[in-house]
């Protein structure tokens, strides 16, 4: 099992790369379901995530070419043939975006099988939003021996109004209406960037979608749709991270091949916090700490605020902030579990249910901790580039699931951090890294 030797004090200085964003690679991935012909997808991320949903959609029969060599980050998909519209339980379970490939099975193939999903690291994320409006579309679904089965022999439109905003919910149905008979309204939808580069896909298939990134979505049912060349977004919260490593390091880092429009919310926190911020040109940030971080509050909430996926790494930065934070999530119940890994890195962090009260300026000592999910793993990360000595960090697959080589790009800009098999690094190894 992979672990990450990182030692600490070193500013960031120089430019890094942002890949693109995986939640939206998955979806426009699935949305390949939805035609016979060939579907090409480029900036695709070399993640763990998009190598599952790979094995996914092979499983069903699908030809899935990830690109290699010079055609990396380009992958072509082709579901000419789709010989068992399964989401089987061995591959899904190590991904929650399985539900993904429910409406576009139904609509393609008036048919889906899938594993339900479980429970998660951080807290439940109920697929009962996305069965009530297939439901309300004309789809029979049944539950049996931990699998949901869907069929309809063609889905209907239908006026949909979600009791909670929910991205994977509002594109899951979103793919579904754009092959059903009629018109389709969604309302209280998803706004994330994710969600409007699926409906910009799909579109170029030959969907009729309007109001994509905003609460209420019109969609026009077409009879088939055709191949597309697709570019996925850059991964706004990659670059976030990244924002947040340039500033907790005292460094100047540039960040680039982002959507700075798609990062308001984060930018805006990080100038209060003291950072400085230049919006370079339309891909490209730049950001500088050369004082004294503030504390500032954060409370997570659905796009355009704050984003629930920067929460781990904005807490790292507040241990570095002068004053104390207050850190708010609303969107999952099980959020914190950083927390204690922090602490154990001398962070001064209190919880009390959904809020963490974090006193920063706290000096951070090395320790070894463990990584409990993707966002985490960010922040404990994060925090071993400020802290005295050489950090260890277990169970790093987490961080593979959504980060592209982030040791490689850490390290081009100055990060002192290497990739190790084994937890018990020899002193060569270590002293490697210094």
């Amino acid at each position: 099992m992979d672990k990450f030797v990182v030692r600490g004090g070193n500013p960031l200085v120089g430019t890094i790369r942002v890949s693109g964003a995986k939640n939206s690679a998955l979806p426009c991935m699935a949305a390949a379901i939805l035609t016979e012909d060939d579907v090409t997808l480029e900036n695709v991320p070399q993640v763990q995530d998009i190598e599952t949903e790979r094995k996914l959609l092979a499983s069903m029969g699908a030809e899935v070419e990830l690109g290699y060599g010079r055609a990396q980050h380009r992958t072509t998909i082709s579901c000419r043939t789709l010989s068992d519209p399964v989401a089987k339980y061995e591959i899904v379970k190590t991904m929650r975006a399985s539900s993904l490939v429910l409406g576009p099975l139904i609509a393609r193939c008036g048919m889906a099988r899938v594993a339900m999903p479980g429970g998660c690291a951080i807290g439940g994320r109920p697929i009962d939003l996305h069965l009530k409006g297939l439901e309300k579309m004309g789809a029979l679904i049944t539950q049996e021996h931990g699998y949901l089965e869907a069929r309809a022999e063609r889905l209907h439109g239908a006026h949909i109004v979600f009791d909670k905003i929910t991205v994977t919910g509002t594109e899951d149905l979103l793919m579904a209406a754009v092959l059903a008979d009629g018109e389709t309204i969604f309302e209280n939808c998803a706004r994330e960037p994710e969600v409007t580069d699926l409906a910009t896909m799909l579109t170029g298939m030959g969907a009729k979608i309007e109001g994509a990134g905003t609460p209420t979505i019109r969609v026009q049912g077409v009879s088939r749709l055709h191949g597309v060349r697709h570019r996925i977004n850059p991964d706004r919260i990659e670059a976030g991270t990244f924002l947040v490593a340039g500033a907790i390091t005292g460094g100047d880092l540039i960040v680039s091949n982002c959507n700075p429009a798609h990062l308001g919310a984060i930018l805006s926190k990080l100038q209060e916090a003291g950072a400085r911020i230049d919006i370079l040109n339309a891909e490209t940030v730049r950001v500088r700490a050369d004082g004294d971080l503030r504390a500032t509050d954060i409370s997570t909430q659905e796009y355009p605020g704050f984003p629930t996926d920067m929460q781990a790494q904005y807490m790292a930065l507040a241990t570095q902030s002068e004053g104390v934070s207050q850190v708010r999530e609303n969107i999952f119940e099980n959020r914190f579990m950083h927390v204690q890994e922090l602490v154990r890195m001398g962070a001064n962090i209190a919880v009390d249910g959904r809020t963490a009260t974090v006193r920063g300026r706290t000096s951070l000592s090395a320790a070894a901790v463990m990584c409990s999910d993707l966002r985490a793993s960010a922040s404990l990360v994060l925090a071993a580039l400020v802290a005295d000595g050489e950090s260890i960090l277990d169970r790093v697959y987490h961080m593979d699931r959504g980060y592209e080589r982030i040791e490689e790009k850490l390290r081009g800009v100055g990060a002192q951090i290497r990739r190790m098999g084994n937890v018990f690094a020899s002193r060569e190894e270590i002293v490697a890294v210094k």
